[in-house]
């Protein structure tokens, strides 16, 4: 089993920035590969980034990724997704995920499968 629970939403005024973080306990962290999912009111869940259980490999929405960045810290067992230039469109509730799982395969991983945390709220006022 592995916990998740992400932090670092709010509110922020567009073009600004947050970072969100994904503390992850349980088992080994290390070696899953994590995500990272948003979900608007009245929309699908949606891909932002995922990373490698090394950080070696990444991969993003390509609709995202000229603003964010995805990074983690194994050592600490917690995930990041940095992310600039906010708009009033990037409103969401933010997910981590964990799973046994390529990057490209974490944008496509179906809700029933892997670890998920409970989200945070993330609002861009204009």
């Amino acid at each position: 089993q592995v916990q998740l629970v992400e932090s670092g939403g709010g509110l922020v005024q567009a073009g600004g920035s947050l970072r969100l973080s994904c503390a992850a306990s349980g088992r080994a962290f290390s070696s899953y590969t994590m995500g990272w999912f948003r979900q608007a009111p009245g929309k699908e869940r949606e891909f932002v980034a995922a990373i490698s259980w090394s950080g070696s490999s990444t991969y993003y929405s390509d609709s995202l990724k000229d603003r964010f960045t995805v990074s983690r810290d194994n050592a600490k067992n917690t995930g990041y997704l940095q992310m600039n230039s906010l708009k009033p469109e990037d409103t969401a509730v933010y997910y981590c995920a964990a799973e046994s799982i390529t990057t490209q395969g974490m944008a496509v991983m179906l809700k029933s499968r892997g670890y998920w945390g409970q989200g945070t709220q993330v609002t861009v006022s204009s």
